[in-house]
């Protein structure tokens, strides 16, 4: 069985790893530190972490301001409050000046659970996507947020980076992480699949019982939102019978969108969306809320063969 990690587990150790390299990181958070895990780095280098309270436009006007003197800056809440709540002083205070901000933002999408519509961010990656400067990733598991946590590190500019609440299934992957580059995780000529975040492992499930339907599914993982790989796009749309985009997140301007800008101006084909078809999350487990918003992979199957159809 694959091993099962959090990916803010990863996150928090990672950040001690490059807290240990580069003094210069400093890491903010909004009293959620036990949760995001920045709590471990506070106790490596208590004098290079902040905590701000429920204060999250401040502590991003501020995390601006400690890059601008040079500062890198790795900054955590949840989602919701992170793109939500302090979009205003994302945009001006810190893209608009393309300062060096890291927000590595954790408890996205539906699988939050109890918390219920308030804190389940389903429209995170569309209201990032639209700033610009902005560069986003949604990683898949535990190894590739760790990944994620270093390509942040290594580049320039803010960053958008979206971690879920709980365990991810860890996936064998072909080929390493390259920041802004697609993988594809298997090979078919049918459906193109596309997925990203918790999606790519229901994606996985719906490829081996469409295997055993003699179906062929390509399965590309967009970790990267921005900068986005539009070729990658474009070959599976050119070499396959049609596209399922997958993500837990609305279907309006996230991957769903950014699939459908790239194809619309460059080779039009069918797509299926598997996403969050224009509703409110609510309170419920993380495995009766993706049944009730049709992310199985039962679901990914169900588009495929209608595509086929």
């Amino acid at each position: 069985m694959a091993e099962q990690l959090y990916q803010r587990d990863v996150y928090g150790k990672t950040l001690i790893e490059l807290g240990k390299q580069d003094p210069s990181i400093v890491v903010l958070d909004a009293d959620l530190s036990s949760s995001t895990r920045t709590g471990w780095f506070s106790k490596e280098f208590p004098e290079r972490f902040f905590n701000f309270g429920v204060a999250e436009q401040n502590m991003m006007a501020v995390a601006g301001g400690m890059a601008s003197c040079g500062k890198k800056v790795f900054l955590s809440t949840f989602a919701m409050f992170a793109a939500g709540r302090a979009w205003d002083q994302v945009r001006n205070g810190v893209a608009y000046n393309n300062f060096d901000v890291k927000i590595v933002a954790t408890h996205a999408g539906i699988t939050v659970g109890p918390d219920g519509a308030s804190h389940q961010a389903l429209e995170d990656i569309c209201i990032m996507r639209v700033i610009p400067n902005m560069q986003i990733i949604v990683p898949c598991d535990g190894p590739q947020t760790r990944d994620a946590i270093l390509a942040a590190a290594s580049n320039k500019g803010p960053f958008y980076i979206r971690l879920g609440r709980g365990k991810t299934a860890t996936i064998e992957k072909n080929g390493a992480f390259v920041f802004g580059k697609a993988q594809v995780l298997s090979e078919g000529n049918d459906i193109a699949i596309i997925a990203c975040g918790i999606m790519v492992n229901e994606a996985i499930a719906a490829i081996r019982s469409l295997a055993q339907k003699g179906i062929r599914c390509r399965l590309i993982n967009i970790h990267t939102i921005r900068p986005f790989d539009t070729d990658a796009v474009i070959e599976a749309a050119k070499t396959t019978k049609g596209i399922v985009v997958c993500e837990e997140h609305s279907v309006i301007g996230g991957l769903a969108s950014a699939v459908e800008d790239a194809l619309c101006e460059n080779y039009p084909v069918k797509i299926r969306k598997v996403g969050i078809q224009n509703r409110f999350g609510q309170s419920g487990e993380p495995d009766e809320l993706i049944k009730e918003y049709n992310l199985t992979a039962a679901d990914i199957e169900k588009q495929v063969l209608s595509l086929l159809e």
